[in-house]
């Protein structure tokens, strides 16, 4: 008897997905949507090793297969895996195995299982190697080097048995109140699909219909508009028109799509009133038939039991999530109830197959029918750990300094005094969804300085105050160690840090009451009011900078904090967002010298929450400020200095004016020009940023700039280039009134520069289309 035709791997996924789904019941088709169980309740550890539950076993049985196992190998508080209870990179894909082979094995058609893991910033797993997090990816401004680490990443992930990799990419920092900020790119639409590319590259590999056994299938969260939440309450409303959606929120996501990505999971929040787990205009209308994405929505955890509140019941809500487009639930009581709704006729089966054919093609992509067992593979993980650290060196960005103090290696320095909440601390420098790390893994900023300064110079310590609160009991210490130092390094920031005894909600997300108890101030469920760092730091800032030796802020956060002004207060400043377990050595590195400061700011720093928003991109309606404080942000999206100087001359542009139909065949039909030089007396990786400002003409109002380009050029000393941005249609369209990405006739100005609030520009005329013999056709 010949094998069926899904069986054969030369036939093409389509016609494998339509012969499966001929043979299978209403049962089995509703298994393959559904990803009910946390995968830490499928086994047990016991002395002789880790053994698969009774719990998984029924829930293979109730529905003769298993559509997705979600964080079979996850670790953390809120899941209670720890490193004596856990999986670790040793078992990790013997333990898949077995899953996988209780799945293939027991159940009519052997369908395989996708097991799916969070990889935000590297697999959420014991013995994972954690990567910076997304906020400071951003500030690398090196999607390259990114893709790197992502495919560092899969590789790791599909070696201890996983398939699916859930990364965080689609989200912008509007608000940085928001708790999830760190899981962000930035602020800014342009940069985050560039990294959101680099992504599905690293991850997936090369575009195609097979993805290879070293490359897993990502799912980008969130889909659509988290970001924009109200207030940056997490998981809340947005207040987005259709517009405002698809200038900056969408803008990543069609990149994502269009580079391949697997998968996308609906976002939480709601779009003009409808969640968008079951917003068919989101999930069917723009993303399937606007875009032509065939790839697997996901729900996000519990979203679709949610949905009860309107629907009525759990069968309904099921159908309706369904309806709108979404393929695989996540932990939900509601699609495990679909064949009940198709009975009811709350939802047609065909629609149900349509969702079911996501599932199994992804399944025939990965080539899980015919290699569904792990077996042994080999990764490098030092190789891992220095990509990781090389992102955390690249990251680190120089706010402000007074040219004398830093780096540290051209100064003759007896004492340098280490002090700060975060400067002993790795856990509070690799943010949320990560692992228990091992003992011994990483470097603190402590340990980093101790390591990177001369022989002969000492280093002391003193924490100096508690993460949050208002405790001052620690600052004499920490002040009789600024004064007797000859530069004090003040460590100050947050912490997403989460504690055995944190609480949490069902889907994971800390349980963070007002007046913060525990000392963990960013991560999901940890949304903040006010921006200004905690009375305890800004006390012990007051009091270092009081000694009168120079102080060096660095900030180790996942948000940018609203800063006080410190120009003449303090020699330098410097962010590190949660430059990861090695992030210690980075940002020594940078304060030594041994490296050059290289980050560019993803986000704007507010000066308070109170004058929010304070992203760039805004409309362009010329507002001067409060009457209390400026609108501009304390420093701007795209501001980073180093250690040298840089002059930038004026933009050329190729051509002054131009027709709009020159841009219609894809071509750049011009080219802006910057020359750009070293002026000091030290190496330079300068990040030349393009902007555009739509100055007359649209059908929409402008936004003050945008970016549309960015090259990364390194200078020695006394070194120029001329750097050569094409001017094609993507960098001048803008969203129409019918709903388009075109280039519209009207005035613009090319601006080329470090930052956005220091670029220079020059003039460029885009006309109409010259009409054919006085008809007004083109």
């Amino acid at each position: 008897m010949s094998e069926p035709l899904f069986r054969d791997p030369e036939a093409s996924v389509a016609d494998r997905v339509r012969d499966l789904l001929s043979r299978m019941t209403l049962t089995e088709k509703v298994g393959q949507v559904n990803q009910r169980m946390y995968g830490w309740d499928a086994y047990e550890r016991t002395p002789s090793g880790h053994r698969l539950t009774d719990a998984f076993r029924a829930e293979v049985a109730d529905h003769d297969g298993m559509g997705a196992l979600y964080g079979l190998q996850r670790a953390d508080p809120w899941s209670g895996v720890t490193a004596e209870t856990g999986i670790g990179a040793a078992d990790g894909a013997r333990v898949s195995d077995a899953v996988q082979r209780h799945v293939v094995e027991n159940t009519r058609l052997g369908i395989p299982v996708l097991l799916v893991e969070e990889m935000p910033h590297g697999i959420q797993a014991l013995d994972g190697t954690v990567l910076p997090v997304n906020l400071a990816v951003g500030a690398t401004w090196n999607p390259e080097l990114y893709e790197e680490a992502a495919a560092l990443a899969a590789a790791q992930l599909r070696a201890r048995g996983g398939h699916v990799a859930l990364v965080s990419a689609l989200d912008l920092v509007r608000d940085p109140r928001w708790g999830r900020a760190e899981e962000c790119f930035g602020e800014d639409p342009y940069l985050a699909a560039r990294f959101t590319e680099a992504l599905v590259r690293g991850v997936q590999g090369p575009a195609g219909e097979r993805i290879g056994p070293d490359r897993a299938a990502v799912v980008l969260k969130h889909f659509a508009g988290q970001g924009a939440t109200v207030g940056g309450r997490n998981s809340a409303a947005t207040e987005l028109g259709a517009r405002e959606l698809h200038e900056v929120h969408l803008v990543a996501a069609l990149a994502g799509v269009r580079a391949g990505a697997a998968g996308v999971m609906a976002a939480y929040n709601e779009f003009d009133g409808v969640p968008c787990v079951a917003n068919r205009h989101l999930l069917t209308g723009i993303l399937r038939e606007r875009w032509g994405f065939d790839g697997l929505v996901m729900a996000d955890g519990l979203a679709i039991d949610r949905l009860v509140r309107m629907a009525g019941d759990p069968v309904a809500a099921g159908a309706m999530a369904l309806r709108a487009g979404t393929d695989l639930s996540l932990w939900d009581d509601c699609y495990p109830r679909l064949a009940e709704a198709v009975r009811r006729g709350l939802v047609d089966e065909a629609t149900l197959d349509t969702a079911v054919g996501r599932v199994l093609a992804l399944k025939f992509r990965l080539g899980l029918f015919e290699r569904p067992y792990t077996g042994t593979r080999v990764t490098d993980p030092a190789r891992v750990e220095e990509v990781s650290e090389r992102i955390a060196r690249e990251s680190v960005t120089l706010l402000g300094h007074d040219g004398v103090t830093l780096p540290l290696a051209g100064r003759r320095i007896g004492t340098v005094a280490v002090i700060g909440p975060n400067a002993d601390s790795v856990p509070q420098q690799i943010g949320d969804y990560t692992a228990p790390q091992r003992p011994g893994t990483g470097s603190s900023v402590l340990a980093g300085l101790r390591g990177a300064v001369p022989a002969g110079t000492d280093v002391t310590y003193a924490r100096g105050c508690g993460l949050v609160g208002g405790d001052r009991s620690g600052l004499p210490e920490a002040v009789a160690l600024a004064a007797d130092a000859d530069v004090a390094v003040l460590v100050l920031g947050g912490s997403s840090a989460r504690e055995s005894d944190t609480r949490f909600d069902a889907n994971g997300a800390a349980v963070v009451a007002s007046g913060n108890p525990v000392e963990m101030t960013c991560g999901e469920g940890v949304d903040l009011a006010e921006l200004a760092l905690p009375q305890g730091q800004s006390a012990l800032l007051d009091a270092v900078v009081a000694t009168g030796t120079p102080v060096v802020v660095v900030l180790v956060q996942g948000r940018p904090h609203a800063l006080p002004d410190l120009t003449g207060r303090v020699a330098a400043v410097l962010s590190a967002w949660y430059p990861g377990p090695w992030g210690g050595r980075a940002i020594a590195d940078v304060l030594s010298g041994r490296s050059e400061p290289q980050g560019r700011l993803p986000v704007s720093v507010p000066r308070s929450a109170a004058q929010l928003p304070v992203f760039y991109n805004g409309k362009d309606h010329g507002y001067r400020g409060y009457v209390d404080q400026p609108a501009t942000a304390r420093h701007a999206f795209g501001h980073g200095l180093s250690y040298t100087t840089v002059e930038y001359g004026t933009p050329r542009l190729s051509l002054s004016s131009l027709a709009v139909d020159r841009f219609d065949d894809g071509r750049a039909p011009l080219s802006c020009t910057v020359r750009v030089a070293n002026t000091g007396a030290r190496p330079v990786r300068e990040t030349v940023q393009l902007y555009v400002r739509r100055v007359l003409g649209g059908t929409s109002w402008p936004r003050v700039r945008e970016l549309r380009g960015f090259v990364r050029v390194e200078l020695a000393p006394g070194a120029s280039t001329e750097v050569v941005f094409p001017v094609d249609a993507a960098v001048l369209a803008s969203y129409t009134c019918t709903g388009e990405w075109a280039v519209e006739p009207g005035e613009f100005t090319i601006e080329t520069g470090p930052a956005s609030h220091l670029s220079r520009g020059s003039g460029l005329t885009v006309t109409a289309a010259p009409t054919v013999g006085g008809t007004g056709r083109r």
